[in-house]
């Protein structure tokens, strides 16, 4: 329920300015020196400790304002403090720092084989060069492509060369940032290592508690592949029940992210809640005894934050484990906490410990969500009354995933680029089936392995799975199903949100500047939407696009588009740096074809290696354009030079007239240094695609 006054929810209030400082932090990491930041904080710490020891004698009371400004000021500078004193690139003995030609690593996650290739996370605990060692922190990520390497775990140490490098940002536009995406979990280089490459130096030197648990989930998830015979079914039950993910495929993560139901692929708040009504059942005879509330609360506790650790301390895990001791501890003793309040302190409890975690979508969804849901599901609820006493137990179901789904649009859209339309539908299907996966999962695994038995609750577990899967498939692929390829702006970002809790207020208490507010947003949204719309349509330009070792060139004229490239629409690369470019334009049509090919088109042109795009002229000059040349020297707009062609730069000057030379990432590196270096001498306008963002030439 949306809170009438600010004194209901304090801690909220007091989160805010803590949230500012991490954000401002992240944004500003490097550009303030901490020392100040400390000053800042202390002195006025100070200052508010001194003014309320004299608050009576200084008649405060009439400027309450003013211990308010301390107090968010104290919150904000330790928010910003705390996400500097976290960042591992701000440490002196952070690895990349030092020099050597080994490095001690300690695995710090559970490796997960893919593809022929195991990926781990490791702590860099030391350099050593000239047989010197140094103490060092930070984190690395490592891949090895060996598949010995496949018995390897947490808590092994083992010694690598001292190469690794930093992470690639995106090269594209619109490409998902991998860089920003591991800098936010703290890590900033990358090593890839072949066979014999590494040594073993220590085994299980991690966490006893963490081994233990680790230890403890494989053996409950080959529990669960010995009577599962389906793999998708097998891949949902682990991910669902132990969070174990690295079975899962992508098409059934699709499935169920287009349905607006991927959040039963995460551990979260459900599982939490079916463990602590079991546990509470269970334990409910301890309330006879004198100190029976106490030790049900202590053991209740503990079970939950060794479940959290079982899912490799998930962040929805740990932000219900968090919420839920707090309402065990306060029912103990007789208290009660406003809800937001103990989603307020759990957010602040998971920040405090990792400021890094308020850049994670898991992190954001979850608290957006269950924030949405406390607020608004009351209000949403209110809209319909039935009599029927099932009808209203399901338009209860209902009303919370309109709220759910409603308040963490904004950042679905930003994030994912896609709305799922029959989300009332997806979700009504799986709350019971995997109410059922969970009950029936966290039997088996409790239960000894007895072989009819076993089997019986597996094969009804699996074809439980199964029928879900199939649902939301045919769902997925139900005309109009989900609305895809939604690019926001952070301002139509902004607006959204003020836009959804606007009118949920208004609804709420019928405050008329509440509604004249949402106007306002909805006209600014819509404006700012037809504005980009209307520049997309009658905007060209060509993208000469970074594929590495493949080649790709986009011609777009408004909303329709032309890709040139080596590689298939269904391709991993095409995907991934190549449709998100064409989407974020609002390109409805496309036509892909291969370098070689001849198109005719009513604005592009191309024969052989010449194309003529508009009022642009350019050749693609590739190991077979020597057969294609003219004799006349040939004046070009463009010459895209690819394919390691054996031509020397004054063979193409003599050849051609043109204004840029676009140099791709299939050519060699001493070949890319030739050419660079003689387009300097020559005054010679050039691009190097290799290792460089890629290049946008606008054509109108």
């Amino acid at each position: 329920m949306i809170p009438n006054h600010k004194g209901e929810i304090p801690v909220v209030i007091l989160l805010t300015p803590f949230l500012l400082g991490i954000i401002l932090g992240h944004t500003q990491l490097f550009v303030v020196d901490v020392k100040w930041l400390l000053v800042a904080f202390f002195a006025l710490s100070l200052v508010f400790t001194f003014l309320n020891l004299n608050f009576g004698r200084l008649k405060l009371y009439k400027n309450r304002w003013l211990g308010g400004i301390l107090i968010f000021a104290i919150l904000f500078l330790f928010g910003w403090i705390n996400v500097i004193r976290y960042s591992e690139l701000s440490k002196n003995d952070h690895f990349s720092k030092k020099t050597g030609q080994y490095i001690v690593v300690k695995i710090n996650n559970e490796p997960t084989l893919k593809n022929g290739l195991l990926r781990f996370t490791a702590n860099v605990e030391a350099t050593i060069n000239n047989g010197q060692k140094s103490t060092t922190s930070g984190t690395l990520l490592i891949t090895i492509k060996d598949s010995t390497a496949k018995s390897l775990s947490y808590g092994d140490e083992l010694l690598i060369p001292a190469k690794y490098n930093a992470i690639d940002p995106p090269f594209n536009p619109a490409e998902f940032n991998y860089k920003k995406y591991l800098a936010d979990k703290n890590i900033f280089y990358q090593a890839f290592l072949y066979p014999k490459q590494f040594a073993l130096l220590n085994t299980n030197i991690g966490n006893a508690s963490i081994a233990n648990s680790l230890r403890l989930r494989r053996q409950l998830v080959e529990k669960l592949k010995s009577n599962m015979t389906d793999t998708g079914a097998f891949a949902v039950a682990s991910t669902l029940i132990l969070g174990y993910k690295a079975d899962l495929s992508e098409n059934i993560l699709q499935a169920y992210s287009k349905t607006g139901t991927v959040y039963v692929l995460s551990v979260s708040g459900s599982q939490v809640a079916i463990i602590y009504l079991l546990l509470t059942f269970a334990l409910g005879f301890l309330n006879r005894y004198k100190y029976g509330r106490l030790v049900r609360a202590i053991i209740i506790i503990s079970i939950l934050w060794y479940y959290a650790m079982l899912t490799g301390f998930s962040l929805a895990i740990c932000r219900v484990s968090v919420m839920v001791s707090l309402v065990i501890i306060g029912k103990t003793f007789s208290r009660y906490i406003n809800t937001l309040n103990l989603l307020a302190v759990s957010a602040f409890v998971l920040l405090l410990y990792d400021p890094f975690f308020i850049t994670d979508v898991g992190f954001q969804l979850s608290f957006i969500a269950v924030s949405g849901l406390i607020m608004f599901q009351p209000v949403v609820y209110k809209w319909l009354k039935f009599k029927n006493k099932w009808a209203d137990k399901l338009w209860a179901v209902c009303s919370v995933s309109i709220a759910v789904q409603v308040v963490i649009f904004p950042i679905s859209a930003l994030y994912f680029h896609q709305l799922p339309v029959c989300f009332l539908i997806s979700n009504l299907f799986v709350t019971i089936p995997a109410a059922l996966v969970m009950y029936l999962g966290i039997f088996y695994l409790l239960m000894p392995q007895i072989p009819v038995v076993s089997k019986s609750i597996a094969f009804v577990l699996e074809k439980t799975i199964q029928l879900m899967n199939k649902g939301l498939a045919i769902i997925e692929h139900t005309p109009y199903s989900g609305i895809n390829k939604i690019w926001l702006t952070t301002s139509e970002y902004i607006l959204l949100y003020i836009i959804i809790i606007g009118l949920f207020c208004f609804l709420y208490n019928k405050k008329s500047w509440l509604l004249k507010l949402c106007l306002l947003c909805i006209l600014l949204f819509c404006i700012s939407i037809s504005l980009k719309k209307i520049y997309f349509q009658q905007s060209n330009d060509i993208a000469w696009l970074n594929l590495k070792k493949h080649k790709g060139i986009v011609f777009r004229m408004g909303r329709d588009a032309i890709v040139l490239t080596d590689i298939k629409n269904t391709d991993k690369t095409y995907l991934y740096s190549i449709q998100p470019y064409l989407d974020s334009c609002q390109v409805t049509h496309t036509t892909v074809y291969n370098l070689t090919a001849d198109i005719k088109t009513p604005y592009l042109m191309k024969k052989y290696g010449l194309i003529e795009f508009l009022n642009n002229r350019i050749f693609i000059f590739d190991g077979h354009a020597e057969n294609n040349m003219l004799p006349s020297k040939l004046k070009t707009d463009y010459i895209y030079f690819t394919n390691y062609p054996d031509t020397h730069l004054n063979e193409i000057n003599a050849a051609f007239d043109y204004k840029m030379l676009v140099v791709d990432g299939s050519n060699s590196d001493k070949l890319i240094a030739e050419i660079e270096k003689g387009c300097k001498n020559n005054c010679i306008n050039y691009k190097i695609l290799k290792r460089n963002n890629s290049l946008i030439s606008v054509s109108n």
